[in-house]
């Protein structure tokens, strides 16, 4: 049985790690002072980001079921025997539930999966479901392996505003530090499929530096190699930065990536963001003496 894997726009897999893994990737859409484009085409972060600093609206939306459709008919047309669908937290985005609607239609088998979760959390989970399908595993095997790698996963970040938040309806619980937006630094969280408050800073110094010992911290503890991807929108040089600090700190692990993130989530966090994406591998033990 040949399964293939799909995802969306929001996993920020780079072009080359998807194409190599035979993964499609469906596009979700950014709206820009009412002009319509799919992620990762026709439209940068740079321009989002541009746009959201001239106060221009900017909303997003889930792609169509029949762009889903589309995409799991072509899979089968190409020797698919079975599709496995994994997208955007359901709390965050109705792309799922697109998906799902296309499933009842499509010619093949579709295993959706809710990853609860967005950025390189997904995708390397994405990445590790692509490997197995690859390797011959069967749709068994390759749900496992998404669910093991979604498991452990985190996804930590830091604002320089909750106001894009805020205007997109994504703040949740987070909401509760409004009050004092002006005056904190928040580090959030996405648990649960939510975006989550972790805790409050005074500088953004300050959260960075709070979010590596966090980073740390988790890879200690949770005694397996991780997968690490350091998200930003607008904010290269504290990503590399970041991620520098993170590979001198972390010598055993994986290489330690940088993503922009995309137009979509962009247009929701804000420029300034930056977000780390942390997917442990649940077979491979943490060496001795990683974390220095």
């Amino acid at each position: 049985m040949s399964v293939r894997i799909v995802t969306d726009s929001t996993a920020y897999l780079p072009a080359d790690v998807a194409a190599s893994h035979d993964i499609a990737v469906v596009p979700l859409h950014v709206v820009v002072g009412g002009s319509e484009h799919s992620e990762g085409s026709d439209i940068t972060p740079a321009q989002v980001a541009s746009a959201l600093r001239d106060y221009t609206v900017v909303t997003t939306s889930r792609p169509t079921p029949q762009v889903f459709l589309e995409t799991y008919r072509r899979l089968a047309h190409e020797g698919a025997d079975q599709v496995v669908s994994i997208h955007l937290s359901s709390q965050m985005s109705g792309t799922v539930e697109s998906a799902r609607l296309a499933a009842r239609e499509s010619p093949v088998p579709v295993h959706v999966i809710d990853s609860e979760t967005l950025g390189m959390a997904m995708g390397f989970a994405v990445v590790a479901a692509a490997e197995v399908a690859g390797s011959g595993g069967d749709l068994s095997a390759v749900v496992s392996a998404v669910t093991a790698r979604l498991e452990g996963s985190t996804v930590l970040f830091y604002v320089d505003t909750l106001e894009h938040l805020r205007r997109g309806g994504r703040i949740g619980a987070a909401s509760a530090m409004l009050g004092s937006a002006l005056a904190i630094k928040p580090i959030l969280a996405v648990r649960g499929g939510r975006i989550v408050p972790v805790e409050k800073v005074r500088t953004s110094s300050r959260a960075i530096a709070r979010i590596q010992s966090m980073v740390l911290g988790h890879v200690n503890a949770g005694g397996h190699v991780v997968d690490i991807a350091v998200h930003h929108l607008d904010a290269a040089d504290r990503a590399e930065a970041l991620a520098g600090e993170l590979r001198t700190k972390l010598p055993g692990a994986p290489k330690v990536m940088v993503v922009e993130l995309g137009a979509v989530v962009g247009a929701h966090v804000g420029p300034g963001t930056l977000a780390i994406a942390l997917s442990p591998r649940p077979d491979e033990p943490l060496p001795e003496a990683t974390v220095s």
